[in-house]
């Protein structure tokens, strides 16, 4: 069933968000306002080193106050591809310049009431290029197995959706283990 977009009005425009009210009419008719927060893409970008390690940063996000490892993460400007700022993000916010990316996937995260997608991208010959020129984002990076993400997980260490989604994305490349001692 698809809904009938009818119009669309301005309620809040910054740089970062936008709030629209839709005129929408649902398919049994019914025909009223509907929210939508309109974002900017965000690109993400796991780089991969040959000990299948993840450069993984420490955040704090003050609007939740939460701690927790991420991936390196940014907006996509106007006129740039994701994989444009993908490189860039992970460039500005790590140190590391990525070789060839790799789209792993797509995400829409809240395609009920946004229409941000984040794409995520692998990278498997980043090299350290100097320090990070971001200095608001993290002083803490560290190279993580990637066989350790699914018990930080489970412990509330890695809470980002994009993260989650990159995270996730990377755990179904792996071959499946081939010692006996069971799942994580």
């Amino acid at each position: 069933m698809r809904w009938t977009v009818h119009g669309e009005r301005t309620i809040h425009d910054t740089p970062w968000v936008r709030l629209r009210s839709l005129d929408v009419e649902q398919p049994d008719g019914t025909r009223g306002d509907y929210h939508v927060v309109r974002l900017r893409d965000l690109a993400v970008t796991a780089a991969v080193d040959d000990r299948q390690r993840v450069l993984m940063m420490w955040r704090h996000r003050f609007v939740t106050d939460t701690w927790a490892w991420e991936l390196p993460m940014g907006l996509v400007e106007d006129g740039e591809r994701p994989e444009e700022a993908a490189a860039r993000e992970l460039e500005e916010e790590t140190g590391w310049r990525p070789g060839a990316l790799r789209e792993l996937l797509c995400a829409q995260p809240a395609a009920g009431i946004t229409d941000t997608q984040h794409f995520v991208f692998r990278t498997d010959d980043a090299r350290r290029i100097g320090e990070p020129t971001e200095r608001n984002e993290s002083d803490r990076l560290e190279w993580i197995p990637l066989t350790e993400m699914p018990r930080m997980i489970a412990r509330r260490e890695i809470v980002s959706s994009a993260t989650l989604v990159g995270v996730m994305a990377l755990l179904l490349e792996l071959p499946p283990p081939t010692d006996s001692a069971g799942p994580v």
